[in-house]
């Protein structure tokens, strides 16, 4: 089996129980006894553990299918963890566990990739997390239809978790390195190579606004197009599924475009047009405007962090360092996806929905600023 298909197939088996977590709460919540605001508990106990997990496995010397297999075991304990769980705070800890195997196969896969794939296969990587993402809603509502409780539905995805981590296991040998493996990263850098690395520090926070805008684009969305927009509720559910899809279908069709033409080329347009949807979601005018602005934005957003992961080894003295960087980057998306998106909300509720259009506009800005930052430096 080859890496690739192996890649796609764990970012996708992931995505199914990480997308259906609010689908099941309401459910939850009752067996608990515990009110609605209860699930941002669980939310920062399991991003804080996946963002931790994904920063120390950049320093474990461990091979990718291990990894990966270690990662994929540990995601089905923690949903069996939490199907058997008598109280919140035991799913809590199934919520950690989640968290540190997430974190771990997200870096094994995004470091694996970067160092072997190009810019087609790291797209499709990521594009299959999206599939995934939009299966489990719908394998979860199906099986809700059917009569299953949220237990047994976690109990289940904990077996096909686990049926996965022992196939990890066996086809651990997929991963072997290709001999097509980028050497830039491997070779020892003279200077002209250490003056193109950029810091680090604009390096990850270019990624931390990046997956903020696009995880608060996503999330937000509905709400900026009824009560900012005033656009009916069937209208608004169809443009936020839209803009989900449009991630998807982006990550398919420009990775092919990547490996034609360059990423940095793809990547530099992507980042342009981040800020160039969100305009068109600021500027007053009908709603379908604002609609085709989020339209624009997703596809812009789509590819910009597996090309930007796939260029990482072109700024890493090693190939250690290249990994390193990768895991803190990793680490870095998750605290964006969580922070952006949490701020963004209480501007929200300050204001009005209508200031999410401005802000992401603002924060796609600074994000072109960066990124500025990150081309000076690897040209120089």
């Amino acid at each position: 089996m080859p890496a690739l298909l192996l890649a796609c197939l764990a970012y996708l088996s992931v995505a199914l129980p990480g997308s259906t977590l609010g689908l099941l709460w309401p459910s939850m919540r009752l067996s608990f006894g515990v009110p609605v605001g209860a699930l941002g508990i669980l939310l920062v106990f399991g991003i804080t553990a996946s963002v931790i997990s994904s920063a120390a496995a950049g320093r474990v010397s461990v091979r990718t299918g291990p990894l990966v297999a270690a990662g994929t075991m540990l995601v089905a304990v923690a949903l069996a963890v939490e199907a058997l769980a008598p109280s919140l705070w035991v799913m809590a800890i199934g919520t950690v566990l989640f968290g540190v195997g997430f974190g771990t196969i997200d870096t094994a896969l995004n470091a694996h990739a970067a160092r072997h794939f190009g810019a087609r296969d790291i797209n499709w990587m990521h594009a299959s997390y999206g599939l995934g993402a939009t299966i489990g809603p719908l394998l979860v509502t199906a099986l809700l239809s059917c009569g299953l409780g949220w237990r047994r539905i976690y109990g289940l995805m904990a077996l096909v978790l686990a049926a996965l981590a022992c196939v990890f296991t066996v086809r651990r040998r997929g991963w072997q390195e290709s001999p097509h493996v980028c050497r830039a990263a491997e070779d020892k850098p003279g200077p002209a190579t250490a003056r193109r690395k950029p810091p680090a520090a604009v390096t990850l926070t270019f990624t931390a606004v990046e997956t903020g805008i696009e995880s608060g684009a996503g999330i937000w969305g509905y709400v900026f197009l009824t009560a900012g927009r005033g656009l009916a509720p069937e209208t608004a559910g169809v443009a936020v599924s839209a803009y989900w899809a449009m991630m998807f279908a982006g990550r398919v069709v420009l990775g092919p475009v990547a490996q034609r033409l360059g990423p940095a080329r793809v990547l530099a347009v992507a980042v342009a047009g981040i800020p160039a949807g969100a305009a068109l979601m600021t500027a007053p005018g009908p709603g379908l405007l604002a609609v085709v602005g989020l339209m624009i934005l997703g596809l812009a957003a789509a590819p910009v962090f597996p090309l930007l992961t796939l260029m990482t080894p072109q700024w890493a003295d090693s190939a250690t360092g290249a990994t390193r960087m990768v895991s803190l980057q990793v680490a870095a998306s998750a605290a964006g996806s969580a922070a952006l998106p949490a701020g963004l909300g209480l501007a929200i509720g300050a204001i009005d929905a209508r200031v999410l259009a401005p802000s992401l506009l603002v924060l796609g800005l600074a994000m072109g600023a960066l990124y500025a930052c990150l081309s000076r430096w690897s040209e120089s």
